[in-house]
């Protein structure tokens, strides 16, 4: 019988999209990269990761992404200029973006066909284990980190688990929403999903946030190839059919989420993530404070 309580080791990271919502920016550097306040939105996802306890780090890259990998890569000339000029606060800051050698591993997704395509290219990665799936898109802010808070769940309840968020109700349109037993709870048993419903005909107001503990089991599904929603392999659809063996749990976050996969929510995670920072937070509402009086002076003349 399959150990639905086996502990999460490994994440996957699809990275492989071509970012073409911000070009320019995006012409050469990966969108991923893109930095969050000081540090790019792929490293905000690792350290969650990290505070997981998560110790492996698989990306499903594509053509022109070395520069996540790169990333990650321990330079030690870098680290030796730092203390040699004092600089231990920055050392320890450049210190998080260090991963051990064989934590990192690479797989390739040829061409684009889909999130559950992608998560089934590190299937000989992942192995016969659980494992986290973040979409990069999504950064969360909140005391415990997302996947910290999943992994508790996950700890008592086995099986597959997905975070989730509440929408207003005339949004659920816009997302993927769950169909849970007790939407009020903030744990409870995922009964199915809808990908974008009606708010008439929404099941709840709870909505998919990107973050992912599956089952092994999930591979053998993708790996049948079927197409869904845009002719791609989709994620979703895998799971509506693994939900028919084995249990899913929804987990509501405690916290906030960003969508960083467009202009204005990774302008607004910039900002919450500067207000939230120890050494921006105080500056950063200051500047806040001129613009929204000079917003105010606009509107008064």
């Amino acid at each position: 019988m399959t150990d639905l309580k086996k502990p999460i080791k490994k994440a996957v990271f699809p990275v492989a999209g071509l970012g073409t919502r911000f070009l320019p920016a995006t012409k050469v550097l990966p969108k991923e990269m893109l930095p969050l306040v000081d540090r790019p939105l792929i490293q905000r996802a690792v350290e969650e990761a990290q505070e997981a306890g998560i110790e492996e780090f698989i990306f499903v890259s594509g053509r022109g992404k070395s520069l996540i990998t790169e990333h990650f890569e321990i330079q030690p000339e870098l680290d030796d200029l730092l203390r040699e000029k004092g600089k231990l606060d920055l050392l320890e800051r450049v210190s998080h973006s260090d991963i051990p050698s064989g934590k990192v591993q690479i797989c390739m997704q040829q061409r684009a066909l889909g999130l559950g395509h992608a998560v089934s290219c590190a299937r000989s990665l992942v192995g016969d284990e659980p494992f986290a799936v973040f979409l990069v898109d999504v950064m969360t802010l909140g005391e415990m980190g997302c996947m910290a808070q999943m992994i508790k769940v996950y700890n008592e309840t086995g099986g597959n688990v997905i975070a989730s968020s509440p929408v207003p109700r005339d949004l659920t349109y816009k997302y993927g929403i769950l169909d849970v037993e007790n939407e009020g709870d903030d744990v409870s048993a995922i009964r199915g999903m809808v990908e974008k419903p009606d708010p008439s005909d929404a099941p709840s107001n709870l909505h998919i946030i990107g973050r992912y503990i599956l089952q092994p089991e999930i591979f053998d599904i993708l790996d049948r190839r079927e197409k869904g929603a845009g002719g791609e392999i989709q994620l979703t659809d895998a799971m509506v059919s693994l939900m028919q063996d084995q249990p899913f749990t929804s987990v509501k976050l405690k916290g906030e989420t960003y969508d960083c996969g467009h202009h204005l929510g990774f302008i607004e995670a910039n900002i919450a993530f500067a207000l939230a920072d120890p050494q921006f937070g105080r500056e950063t509402q200051e500047i806040l404070k001129k613009y929204i009086n000079k917003e105010n002076l606009n509107a008064a003349a």
